[in-house]
């Protein structure tokens, strides 16, 4: 046989297949101001637009964008295939139901702890026969608040 491993039929066949895709590519004179590429030309050509820029590259009889097109149309199929193999936005990750039940169950846990905390705090403070620490308990947990916070951002930069 031709073709000894599959290495050389793998290459053969995506030289092939680049001819192919190349083939109808922009910029070839079949397109004139009188016979213009129009809207599925313009698919096509955006379809094959990542292949044709690098061939450009190093080949420059090779376009990108057919210039003598038929204008609205020809963009419109240009932009539709380019989307079309690009994604056009749709990569774009959302968050799985079981990732949003996660982030809602330690939004809930985290609620808990908190107001755990708060009124273990408070309690604290009221039991400690100190008028004066009962008058001032929003000062004090603002302070707690804000010490507990420094703390954990600290523990949480540590390598």
């Amino acid at each position: 046989m031709f073709f000894k491993n599959s290495k050389s039929l793998k290459l053969m066949s995506l030289v092939l297949l680049l001819l192919l895709l190349t083939s109808c590519a922009a910029g070839h004179s079949q397109f004139t101001t009188e016979s213009p590429a129009g809207f599925w030309y313009g698919l096509w050509h955006g379809v094959i637009s990542f292949i044709t820029l690098i061939i450009h590259l190093f080949n420059e009889s090779v376009v990108v964008y057919e210039v003598n097109n038929s204008g609205g149309w020809y963009d419109f199929g240009f932009i539709l295939g380019v989307s079309t193999i690009w994604g056009g936005g749709t990569h774009i990750k959302c968050k799985s139901d079981a990732e949003k039940k996660r982030d809602q169950e330690w939004q809930e846990i985290g609620q808990k702890v908190e107001i755990k905390v708060m009124r273990k705090l408070k309690d604290w403070a009221e039991n400690d026969n100190n008028t004066e620490a009962n008058d001032d308990w929003d000062e004090i947990s603002d302070k707690v608040e804000k010490k507990l916070k420094h703390k954990i951002r600290e523990w949480a930069e540590k390598d």
